[in-house]
C-alpha cells in the first residue's frame, strides 16, 4: 500500500485464460484498470512515434491501408522469428511501461489499482507490488477460446501459448490464484471472491521486495 493509501495490484494470467472477463469484474467493483494491452495500441497508434520506428525495422508490409498497424502481418513476423521480437519489444515496451506508471501515479488516494498486464512474468514486472492475481485455464479451453473468439487456426492459437510463460511460472508469482475451468459465472463468482480479500488491506502483505 502507498503512503496515499492506495492499492496496487497486478493482474496476469496467459492469452485465452480469461484475464479481461476477470478485469472487467474488478473494475465493476469500483477498481481503476490500468490496460497494458490498451496502452500497446495506443503507442502505435497513427502517427505516433513507435509506428514510424516499426514501419523503419519492419517495413511499409506492417501498414495497413488505411495507415494504421496491421497487428497479424507484424505478429507473422515476430513470433517466428526471436530477434524480431526482441526489437519489437526494444520499441515497444519502455514506452508502456512509462505510459503505465504514469495512470497508475494518477489514479486517486485510497484506490485500488489494477495493472492489467498478460506479460508481466516475461518482463520480471513482478516486484513491487502488493499483491498479484494470475488467471489460468486448461490448455484445450484457452486454444478453444482463441479459435472462437480470435479466428486462430488451433496451430497458431497453440504457438501463441507456448510462446509466453507457463502456469508454473505465474504461480509462482501469484498471491491470488483464479483458475477459469467452468463457465463465465462461475468465473465471475471467483473473481469478485478475490476482490473481496484485495479490499480487505489487512489481507494484503508488504509490497514484494526485489527477487535477486
Amino acid at each position: 500500500m502507498t503512503s496515499s493509501g492506495q492499492i496496487r495490484v497486478a493482474l496476469t494470467g496467459g492469452i485465452g485464460s480469461g484475464k479481461s472477463t476477470v478485469a472487467r469484474v474488478f473494475a465493476r467493483q469500483g477498481a481503476v484498470i490500468v490496460d497494458a494491452d490498451r496502452i500497446a495500441r495506443e503507442i502505435v497508434a497513427p502517427g505516433q512515434p513507435a509506428l514510424a520506428e516499426i514501419v523503419d525495422r519492419f517495413g511499409s508490409g506492417v501498414i495497413g491501408e488505411d495507415g494504421s498497424l496491421d497487428r497479424p502481418a507484424l505478429a507473422a513476423i515476430v513470433f517466428s522469428d526471436k530477434p524480431a521480437l526482441a526489437a519489437l519489444n526494444a520499441i515497444t515496451h519502455p514506452r508502456i511501461a512509462a505510459r503505465s506508471a504514469e495512470l497508475i501515479d494518477a489514479a486517486p488516494p485510497d484506490s485500488v489499482v489494477v495493472y492489467d498486464m498478460p506479460l508481466l512474468v516475461e518482463q520480471r514486472l513482478a516486484d513491487g507490488w502488493d499483491a498479484i492475481v494470475v488467471v489460468e485455464a486448461p490448455l484445450h479451453l484457452r486454444v478453444e477460446r482463441l479459435m472462437r473468439d480470435r479466428g486462430m487456426t488451433e496451430s497458431d492459437a497453440r504457438a501463441r501459448i507456448a510462446s509466453q510463460a507457463d502456469d508454473e511460472q505465474r504461480r509462482a508469482v501469484a498471491d491470488h490464484l483464479i483458475r477459469n475451468d467452468g463457465t463465465v459465472t462461475d468465473l465471475e463468482r471467483r473473481a469478485a471472491a478475490v476482490w473481496a480479500r484485495l479490499r480487505g488491506t489487512a489481507n494484503l502483505g508488504p509490497a514484494r521486495e526485489p527477487r535477486p
